[in-house]
């Protein structure tokens, strides 16, 4: 059961990959305005505070994902290896 879920995680794993390239696009998008705006507002520090929260929360959407798979990668793989051990005593 854990070695289905291990290989359904990997493929999940590299679906994945290819949805962190649009998602990274997407940031760059949703960055550019931000920017501009702030280049419009003469660099105010309500308009930075303002950038600086909008930009964190567009590379938030980014790293948090990538790390829940990564943890989730790692606790399989370890299952995975203690069904192995225990199958093979």
């Amino acid at each position: 059961m854990t070695a289905t879920l291990h290989m359904l995680l990997a493929a999940l794993l590299k679906v994945g990959a290819v949805a962190i390239i649009f998602n990274e696009i997407r940031g760059l998008v949703l960055a550019a305005p931000v920017l501009y705006g702030l280049y419009l507002s003469g660099g105010t520090a309500m308009a930075i505070w303002i950038a600086f929260c909008s930009l964190a929360g567009i590379a938030l959407s980014v790293i948090v994902p990538m790390f829940v798979v990564k943890k989730a990668d790692r606790y399989l793989k370890s299952k995975v290896k203690q069904d192995e051990e225990a199958l093979a005593a």
